[in-house]
């Protein structure tokens, strides 16, 4: 530990796990893991070790019986075809063959057993991958522009910064007793597709012109986040060439680790010392930290596209085109992702992307290859061309695996969608977020209709429900909308009730609407309210 703890200097305020990790490092659990708890099994794992798991980017997996989550990062969503093989292998070996792709691009396992970890750490470092960090109070897997290098709108290609970013922190212990984990994104690509202010720390397209010189470089955003207390990242008055992003980044995590709340580990995120002090004094400590920057440039995000990327489009490489393919809410298995591997290699550039809508990206595909690879026939599942519904539904994991969701997810969110998708027809697509707690995995607050599960009382006990929220966004830059979060509707709906409700919420929207306006718009101009009143209109037909 190259720096002092100064937080130590009042121990009485810092939380039950604060002291657990001013004990152990949770770096030091992955030697714990492969050397003892691997050879000695489940049952010999001491608590207080089980919740440093995180750091090896494991949780417990429901319902605490010996079963993990692991979580391995993949930066900015880019993975090699071989990559892939070693991720299936991995869950056709040890978790059941299932695998799904996170709101933060990272493939996740479950089923798998403390024994496995040695063999999957050294199968995943063979091909370049970890799962170190993945979770914890540390930097996270950072996530960025899965067009990145590909994109014809992007100022830049972001791979290499986002690797050294990530190499910089990943197993450094300075920054791995951090108060709560810290979220990155990094993108040039004007359509927001990072989610830039869902992050504690978030940089994004911007032009300046220095000593006469047009240059590129990113603006920074600092203290976003979702879960039970969601905030909007905001703006700092400073422009960062891209020589200079590592140095803000460490500027970033090191104000976090020495000035964050370690007391109450709910109030620990990076946003409510940002919310606590203001952008500008943030800003002036960042400074006094990493010396002087540049003033705010030019602004070049100039919309939001939620981070999907439909179908076949042409790359800026001539002849060359990228292949958006739908994942429903994330879920695959070990025999799909073998397959795009086997089609990353035959009619592309040997590369599959994974998205934050929890979808994936076949590149570097030629003209002349096109319509052979739209034939392929794990395609008709994983569809470049799938239904509105269904392409624009995200699930958390849900009550299947998670230990803190109150309901199912995933199995719901498709029948959801799959029901609207035969029911409903826009000419608009909507997206649908689903999400099993306040946490909010799947992003519910940033969704057009977002659902979060909870329980109702029903004269047969206690049945699974969603509470509704609708018109959340992200920005599009100083000239598009502004980032807002979905505002919740009163009435509580019956798991089984909600395809139901949400088609005639849908439908109203449908009649009422203006030519060729968005579900965004409509609620922007009709008001809260009046779908609110909407609602409570259906949920008593549906009581009747």
């Amino acid at each position: 530990m190259a720096y002092e703890p100064i937080w130590t200097k009042e121990p009485d305020k810092l939380s039950k796990f604060e002291l657990v990790k001013l004990e152990k490092d949770g770096l030091d659990i992955i030697r714990s893991i492969i050397e003892k708890y691997a050879l000695e099994g489940y049952d010999s794992i001491p608590a207080d070790d089980l919740d440093l798991f995180k750091w090896a980017g494991v949780y417990q997996q429901k319902p605490k019986n010996g079963h993990f989550m692991m979580r391995v990062r993949i930066n900015t969503g880019v993975m090699t075809s071989a990559q892939a093989r070693t991720l299936a292998e991995i869950s056709r070996l040890y978790g059941r063959d299932l695998l799904d792709i996170t709101t933060r691009q990272a493939i996740q396992f479950h089923w798998l057993k403390v024994e496995n970890f040695p063999d999957i750490f050294k199968r995943l470092e063979e091909v370049g991958l970890y799962s170190f960090e993945a979770c914890g109070d540390c930097p996270r897997t950072i996530v960025g522009n899965p067009l990145a290098g590909i994109d014809k709108d992007e100022l830049m290609d972001t791979k290499a910064l986002v690797d050294e970013v990530n190499n910089f922190f990943v197993l450094n212990r300075d920054f791995s007793n951090l108060p709560r984990k810290l979220k990155m994104s990094i993108s040039a690509n004007p359509y927001n597709n990072a989610h830039a202010e869902i992050n504690d720390l978030a940089f994004t397209p911007a032009v300046k012109e220095i000593d006469g010189a047009e240059t590129i470089g990113f603006h920074v955003m600092v203290g976003g986040g979702l879960s039970a207390k969601p905030h909007l990242a905001q703006k700092l008055d400073i422009f960062v060439r891209p020589d200079e992003v590592l140095k803000v980044a460490t500027g970033v995590a090191t104000i976090f680790r020495d000035n964050g709340y370690r007391e109450k580990r709910h109030h620990a995120r990076l946003k409510f010392l940002v919310a606590d002090w203001g952008a500008e004094k943030f800003k002036d400590k960042l400074l006094e930290l990493i010396g002087e920057l540049p003033a705010r440039g030019e602004d070049k995000t100039v919309g939001w596209q939620a981070a999907y990327f439909d179908g076949v489009q042409p790359q800026p490489q001539q002849g060359l085109n990228y292949v958006g393919l739908n994942v429903p809410v994330g879920r695959l298995n070990a025999d799909e992702l073998s397959q795009l591997a086997v089609l990353a290699d035959t009619y592309g550039d040997g590369t599959i992307r994974t998205t934050m809508s929890q979808n994936a990206i076949l590149s570097g595909v030629p003209d002349d290859k096109v319509e052979e690879l739209l034939a392929a026939p794990v395609l008709k599942r994983l569809s470049a061309a799938p239904k509105p519904f269904i392409s624009r539904t995200v699930a958390c994991t849900g009550n299947e695996f998670c230990s803190l969701a109150l309901v199912e997810t995933k199995k719901r969110a498709v029948a959801i969608a799959t029901f609207l998708d035969e029911r409903v027809e826009l000419g608009e697509k909507v997206r649908l977020h689903l999400i099993g707690c306040p946490n909010a995995c799947g992003q519910k607050q940033i969704a057009d209709i977002g659902l979060q599960g909870a329980l109702v009382k029903t004269s047969e006990g206690m049945v699974e429900a969603y509470d509704i929220a609708v018109g959340g966004t992200l920005g599009g830059g100083e000239q598009g909308p502004a980032a807002r979060f979905a505002q919740p509707l009163k009435g509580r709906v019956k798991a089984d009730d909600v395809a139901g409700v949400l088609e005639q919420l849908l439908l109203f929207y449908k009649n009422e609407r203006d030519a060729g306006e968005s579900f965004l718009t409509f609620t922007e101009r009709v008001g809260v309210p009046a779908i609110q009143d909407k609602l409570s209109s259906i949920l008593a037909a549906f009581a009747s």
